[in-house]
């Protein structure tokens, strides 16, 4: 199997890749996330494809994996949070209702997309008290996650069920991102 470039500097996408024994390194991108003119929904695959080219550009040979994940409740795109009260509002929006998580996956090759989708999961939270709430934020765990929560840590116990990938609530999904290596062929 080829090596890769993954674009990302995510512990758990490193992680997801690792157990899947597909070989990589990590060349975090530099790419600015401007949404501005896109429905969130697409979001993550257009920022996925820009992450994948912006890496591609400076390591044209290689191919380059592209991730975003954001969570989508009633429209509204939740990405990581700035600081703990926007984690905790953002944990109360989702305490008890169905949510969305998607990710954009992208490969690059000199400089072209040449593989590029998108993974939805469907999740849904069980209704926690205010307190809980406030404890998974002070853990810290909510700062670097899309909707400020991990489902592979201690944000399991929001969770009530999944429906779709669990891997793609994590940041990868990893039957999306393999059927897309798969194309590439050797």
């Amino acid at each position: 199997m080829r090596t890769f470039v993954l674009a990302s500097g995510s512990p758990r996408r490193s992680d997801i890749l690792t157990q899947l024994k597909v070989p990589f390194r990590v060349e975090k991108s530099n790419f600015i996330e401007d949404g501005e003119g896109l429905k969130p929904k697409d979001r993550p695959q257009k920022f996925a494809e820009g992450k994948a080219l912006e890496v591609s550009k400076r390591f044209p040979d290689e191919f380059v994996l592209g991730f975003d994940t954001l969570v989508l409740m009633d429209g509204k795109a939740l990405g990581k949070p700035k600081d703990a009260a926007e984690a905790l509002s953002m944990l109360k929006l989702l305490n008890g209702s169905r949510h969305k998580v998607i990710t954009g996956v992208a490969i690059a090759h000199n400089g072209k997309i040449v593989e590029s989708s998108k993974e939805v999961t469907d999740v849904i939270f069980r209704h926690s008290s205010a307190e809980t709430l406030k404890r998974y934020v002070d853990s810290g765990e909510p700062m670097d996650k899309a909707g400020a929560y991990a489902i592979q840590g201690l944000g399991a116990c929001l969770v009530k069920s999944v429906q779709g990938c669990f891997y793609n609530v994590v940041g990868l999904p990893v039957a999306k991102t393999l059927d897309l290596i798969d194309h590439l062929g050797e």
